[in-house]
């Protein structure tokens, strides 16, 4: 049970005023840095800037409290910008909430059922062409803001096609204000890493945003002008619930659960590289869901684990869910002292910080090289999985995704399982090599190699035997597993051998099959003797059934 123990009960055995210390320096810069982003993102969800915010403070801390990670930070990440912006769009707050918790009860029960080591089987051209797909969206997403474009009224685009048809047709009502924020806005998250080692850039960004537009004549729309800020503590809400909405919601959960897992668990995975060690991957999937649940019903988005933002705590020297929590408690004083001056907080800021998040998850570099170097089934997965994710939304790129993956897959899986007949000779055959085995025409022998399941049960009708056939020897040497569909092909070649007055034995089958066979009484209609360890000893079998 020690997978689902909270990494906290373990970090607090040896837990030292030193490690205090850096944990909380650690927590307060990981909330300076989260404050823009909670901000940025909980916008681009199509929600108030104090989601967010909402989010990483109380998803944050049940994740922190509960994870299987030392270091993992959680919040809003860009990955459900789209997600929940569609969600929003299409169900209302209530929507999102009961499909948030539902994702969390998912998360919980994957957890439970120790689902954490399960989540490697998601192919990796899947999560790549998703993760490029919605850096692209949430690019397209945000040109709006960049070049403060004015929309016709009634014009409120939902889907990113949507969306940059939008963009392209209001062009002209391009404003130079908003880009001129907007640009430096952009310049300054570019530059700031190569000078300010310790500032975020987004921080930066922020405040060089403010002032231009506080004190120059610029005008650009803020996030004042569009949404009302409060500094109010958030609060417990329940939604309301009917069956309908449950089952309305049941799609988005399942997306929900199965990218926060990935995400959180993929973040966990980088975060062990960095600090050299292990995190409980089913209890940090019950910790997501946990803290999903409770981000919900405090007014919060969905959250997961944030790779920049633990790589951020662990680079300022945060290694136990101490430095989480005080985030999260960090945040918490934020929102009451200075939620009112996010008012003032420019659009084209905002979006100038999503470009760039846009650009840190969009794995270009990755997605072209597996182009370049990967199979042409994984190349078709992953564009497949990139276009969908931009043209449709999440939902269809992981389920087409998946089928096509696993189509591919069994396809290849198929071509590697293979139906080889001896060669057979005689005395006549010209330039015989003087080691092939002679065998008496009676004996047929076919070698089976690669797993025999639904997908490659086919190769079994290669089998062919002569007239004169009396012994058909089938070796299973290199056959790893058997499946229901293959036996019943197998049993089918036995009936119609039988029918011929041919016997069949079975030479080396592997523990899997025997074990299938057994099961399903194969053993029993073949003959138990007719089952032989070796190739010599199913020949030496072969030779009784002929001279008898």
């Amino acid at each position: 049970m020690n997978s689902l123990k909270p990494m906290l009960l373990s970090s607090l055995k040896s837990y030292d005023k030193s490690q205090f210390v850096k944990d909380v320096t650690a927590g307060i810069i990981v909330a300076i840095i989260a404050l823009p982003l909670s901000i940025a993102l909980a916008l681009a969800s199509g929600v108030g800037p104090e989601a967010g915010i909402f989010t990483a403070i109380v998803a944050g801390f049940v994740i922190s409290a509960l994870g299987g990670s030392s270091v993992q930070i959680a919040g809003p990440t860009a990955a459900f910008a789209t997600i929940v912006a569609g969600i929003v769009a299409h169900d209302g707050m209530d929507g999102l909430i009961v499909a948030t918790i539902l994702a969390g009860i998912f998360l919980i029960l994957m957890g439970l059922c120790h689902f954490g080591s399960l989540i490697k089987f998601i192919p990796f051209t899947i999560t790549t062409g998703f993760t490029s797909g919605i850096a692209v969206t949430i690019v397209i997403g945000q040109l709006k803001d960049f070049f403060g474009l004015t929309y016709p009224n009634g014009v409120k685009p939902i889907e990113t096609v949507e969306k940059f048809e939008a963009v392209i047709n209001n062009f002209s009502t391009i404003n130079m204000d908003a880009v001129i924020v907007g640009g430096v806005s952009l310049a300054i998250l570019i530059i700031a890493p190569y000078i300010f080692k310790r500032i975020p850039g987004s921080l930066l960004a922020v405040i060089a945003g403010i002032l231009m537009v506080q004190f120059l004549p610029l005008k650009v729309n803020t996030i004042g002008n569009l949404y009302t800020i409060s500094n109010a503590l958030p609060t417990l809400h329940f939604p309301s619930l009917s069956l309908n909405r449950i089952q309305n919601a049941l799609p988005n959960a399942l997306t929900i659960a199965v990218l926060a897992a990935i995400e959180s668990l993929l973040s966990c995975v980088v975060a062990d590289g960095m600090i050299n060690g292990k995190h409980r991957s089913d209890m940090e999937l019950v910790a997501q869901g946990a803290g999903n649940i409770a981000s919900a019903l405090f007014g919060g988005i969905p959250a997961t684990g944030a790779i920049a933002r633990t790589a951020a705590n662990i680079k300022n020297g945060g290694k136990t869910p101490i430095a989480g929590m005080v985030h999260s408690i960090t945040l918490v004083i934020v929102l009451v002292v200075l939620m009112p001056y996010a008012g003032m907080i420019p659009m084209p800021t905002i979006a100038a910080i999503l470009f760039i998040v846009a650009y840190n998850m969009c794995q270009w570099r990755t997605f072209l090289n597996l182009v370049k170097t990967a199979p042409k089934s994984d190349v078709i997965v992953l564009v497949t999985s990139f276009v969908l994710t931009v043209i449709f939304d999440l939902v269809v790129a992981i389920e087409v995704g998946m089928v096509l993956a696993c189509l591919l897959f069994i396809k290849r899986m198929s071509e590697e399982t293979k139906v080889n007949g001896w060669t057979y000779v005689d005395e006549d055959t010209p330039d015989v090599d003087e080691h092939l085995q002679k065998l008496p025409l009676q004996i047929r022998v076919y070698e089976i190699s690669g797993p025999l399941f639904f997908g490659a049960a086919s190769v079994i009708e290669e089998i062919a035997v002569k007239d004169f056939t009396t012994c058909l020897v089938l070796r299973m040497r290199s056959v790893p597993a058997l499946d229901s569909t293959a036996l019943n092909a197998l049993k089918d070649l036995v009936q119609v051998c039988k029918s011929k007055g041919i016997t069949i034995v079975f030479s080396h089958v592997n523990d899997q099959p025997m074990k299938v066979m057994k099961k399903a009484g194969f053993i029993e209609l073949v003959g138990k003797v007719n089952f032989q360890p070796s190739i010599s000893a199913a020949l030496d079998r072969a030779e009784e059934i002929i001279h008898k």
